[in-house]
């Protein structure tokens, strides 16, 4: 039977083993995939920053769902260069083509004084709590993290805002904005799922924030129980990266689309009547806007609000679900958003349709640089409820 140094000896003849001087070119050249396969506890002290992190033990039945390219450029690593010889010798037998291992593993590297960072790692806690996203290789420790380390911003508690920040808190979004000025109304509880008989009477927000960190603790809830006008919209949305806009009046429309332009702050639209809802995602300056989709509201008689014409209760949560369901996409960089095109649904129907929106190389609002973008009220529109009133 072969001793462990004879193993070695074999692994270490088929396969390209590299020096650190030589891997330092490597990892630094554009395409080449760094993979660090020690122990989850030795990644967690430090690592080369942008590896992946497969523990050699779980590299057979994890690698080929995290390294689709089989002809891509691995430079493999471990702490001192035996596991990750191993590691590239099974590389090898899996298919991939372009192996090297790095000889004296992470310690000579960071005993070099080359590049090296204490990766973002969940707690226990977190893991348990998150572990089917885990599962996922879209998402895993990494895309989890993004997500905690994220800031959305939500206009309105109400039927739209309630399904989307009650998912995006149990996807552990760190941090959860949300606007809204009115109070809990008994009549709001056929859709608004965020409050409760309780708290009828209570302003939205704080409703709002009770429920979410009851969801998930991680969650850091900022409440705006204000107006959202051309005063102070700016301000509120700097340093988010994302909008959920849940609002149902062209007035805020116009003016969330405006300011995320500005700010260079993606938007993802949600909208809801009677038994049919629109979402849609608007990616400043790389898509079109929703100006470019909407370029003049229609008159007030043709644009009754969901209190003069109802919705079904249900309806908001699908189309609220959507918009979560395109802020993670967004925010973890994965998957196919709705840019440039609007989702449309027909609850009767059960249907689906996907119309193409084009950019309007004239609109009036995405056209001009960004500077130039003015921020204004728009109460001459239609506006059939006040200005950031929450989608009913």
């Amino acid at each position: 039977m072969p001793s462990f140094r004879d193993l070695l000896r074999d692994a270490k003849a088929r396969i390209r083993e590299i020096d650190t001087s030589i891997a330092a070119d490597e990892v630094a050249r554009p395409g080449t995939i760094v993979l660090d396969v020690r122990e989850p506890d030795e990644y967690e002290q430090g690592a080369i920053p942008g590896a992946i992190h497969i523990p050699r033990g779980h590299l057979e039945s994890q690698v080929e769902s995290k390294v689709l390219d089989h002809a891509a450029h691995l430079v493999v690593y471990c702490a001192g260069g035996t596991r990750s010889a191993f590691a590239a010798d099974t590389l090898g037998q899996l298919g991939y083509t372009d192996v090297s291992s790095m000889a004296g593993g992470f310690n000579k590297w960071k005993d070099e004084g080359r590049d090296w960072k204490t990766p973002a790692s969940l707690t226990a806690e977190q893991r348990n709590r998150y572990q089917r996203h885990l599962l996922l290789p879209e998402v895993d420790v990494a895309g989890q993290q993004r997500l905690l380390d994220s800031k959305v911003l939500l206009l309105g508690a109400g039927g739209l805002g309630s399904p989307a920040a009650m998912y995006l808190a149990a996807a552990g979004v760190g941090t959860l904005g949300i606007i809204d000025m009115d109070v809990v109304d008994e009549s709001n509880l056929q859709r608004q799922i965020l409050h409760n008989m309780d708290r009828v009477g209570e302003r939205k927000v704080d409703s709002a924030k009770k429920t979410l960190t009851g969801i998930n603790p991680d969650v850091d809830v900022v409440t705006y129980d204000v107006r959202l006008g051309a005063d102070n919209v700016l301000e509120i949305f700097a340093g988010y990266d994302l909008i959920i806009d849940g609002t149902d009046n062209f007035p805020t429309r116009y003016l969330v689309n405006d300011a995320s332009l500005k700010l260079d702050i993606p938007v993802v639209h949600g909208s809801i009547f009677r038994f049919e809802g629109q979402a849609s995602v608007y990616l400043p300056h790389r898509g079109p806007c929703y100006r470019c989709q909407v370029p003049e509201p229609p008159p007030a008689e043709l644009a009754p609000s969901c209190a003069e014409a109802g919705v079904l209760g249900v309806l908001p949560g699908i189309i609220g679900s959507i918009q979560a369901m395109e802020a993670i996409k967004l925010l973890l960089g994965i998957g196919d958003p709705l840019v440039g095109r609007l989702l449309a649904y027909d609850a009767l129907e059960e249907s689906f349709r996907t119309f193409k929106v084009n950019r309007d190389p004239e609109c009036a609002a995405c056209s001009i640089p960004k500077d130039e973008v003015v921020i204004a009220e728009y109460d001459e529109y239609c506006m059939p409820h006040p200005i950031a009133a929450p989608a009913s």
